[in-house]
């Protein structure tokens, strides 16, 4: 169903799931500097409701809001009208989830991309669109060597230890959500091959920063950091050694800024975006850093590994540099600092901060 409007606005830019922690950052950023952003979101996930009255809180006459489904082909071309940028961010996100129910994982994740695509493509001015793929469509990564250094796994070949995972590796869907993922960004690919649209993709690590209701299927650094400071135990699925490169959401979003400036050149084009070794960080040395933080132990449980869990994936992200100039700034403490500001604030209710400050200092130990 689409949301009723008072009127349909002219928009600039289209970010589809857009009540979604990324797109709430992005929005934000656009209608800071003058733009009109149209979100199309269902609401389907939690916070997502909370973000959208956010916005239409601190920008009530720029956000034009249509709430509806990506997999409604009519709704999606509604939304496309006037649009002339799409950021296409709308999306089943988790792994587990995938595998729980792979149709409707496909159902949003390709076919719903196919209908922004199709709405882009039979505009009567085609919008230029950035799509949010993931790491996940280089699969496993079990050709990859590794060994454990401390409390993280490191690559064995001096190269990937140096500059990360770059875009000639080889694509190997793997999972439910890698193969619709993965399908989904060779369609936006090729679909600036074969209609000329001017497309570009973004393979991401992990995102973190304000706004994001993470839990431990998705968003697994806001996960961390709010159950520590609400002091209830973290389950670690493996041995937590397994290493990320994480980027903060403002590092996402001049990304963003700087492809849709650049779109004509970076069109047709996939880029691994993230982090980079800079700010990679196992799930053992996030504990850490929080525990340093907080001054007290936190409380882990350990289960099984998961389905296509990678060891190790760190981005090389010097194809995006070398084409826009851009890299990451937010260091890991500095950005988790943020977050951590920003979940005290803004969700924990008095009580659970009057505890956390009062909790009892602890003599600190490696985690597990």
């Amino acid at each position: 169903m689409i949301a009723a409007a008072k009127s349909r606005q002219h928009c600039s830019v289209l970010i589809t799931g857009g009540a979604g922690f990324v797109g709430v950052n992005l929005a934000a950023d656009l209608l800071a500097n003058g733009e009109r952003v149209r979100i199309l979101d269902s609401l389907a996930r939690a916070g997502s409701e909370r973000n959208i009255a956010w916005l239409r809180h601190h920008h009530p006459d720029q956000v034009d809001f249509i709430e509806a489904d990506v997999r409604n082909p009519q709704a999606v071309a509604a939304a496309m009208r006037g649009i002339e940028h799409v950021v296409h961010l709308a999306a089943q996100v988790a792994v587990t989830s995938s595998l729980a129910d792979p149709p409707f994982d496909f159902d949003v994740n390709a076919f719903g991309t196919l209908n922004v695509l199709e709405a882009a493509r039979r505009a009567s001015r085609a919008p230029s669109l950035i799509f949010t793929s993931t790491n996940k469509v280089y699969g496993a990564l079990d050709d990859l060597r590794v060994r454990a250094d401390g409390q993280r796994y490191m690559p064995t070949t001096l190269r990937v230890r140096s500059h990360g995972i770059d875009e000639s590796r080889g694509l190997d869907f793997h999972s439910p959500y890698g193969c619709s993922k993965g399908a989904a960004e060779q369609y936006v690919l090729d679909y600036s091959r074969s209609f000329g649209l001017r497309t570009t993709v973004f393979r991401m690590s992990c995102i973190y920063g304000p706004h994001q209701h993470g839990n431990e299927d998705q968003g697994w650094v806001a996960h961390m950091v709010r159950s520590a400071l609400a002091g209830t135990p973290i389950t670690i699925y493996g041995n937590g050694k397994q290493v990320r490169d994480v980027l903060f959401v403002d590092d996402l979003v001049n990304a963003f800024r700087r492809a849709r400036h650049e779109i004509d050149r970076l069109s047709g084009r996939a880029f691994n975006i993230g982090g980079g070794p800079g700010n990679s960080v196992s799930l053992l040395e996030l504990i850490r850093q929080l525990e340093q933080s907080l001054k007290r132990r936190v409380e882990l449980r350990f289960e099984r590994w998961r389905v296509g869990d990678q060891r190790y994936y760190v981005s090389d992200t010097g194809r995006f540099q070398a084409a826009t100039g851009w890299r990451a700034r937010t260091a890991v403490t500095e950005g988790v600092e943020a977050l951590c500001d920003w979940l005290t604030a803004s969700e924990l209710l008095p009580a659970q901060r009057r505890r956390t400050a009062q909790t009892s200092v602890q003599e600190l130990g490696a985690p597990g």
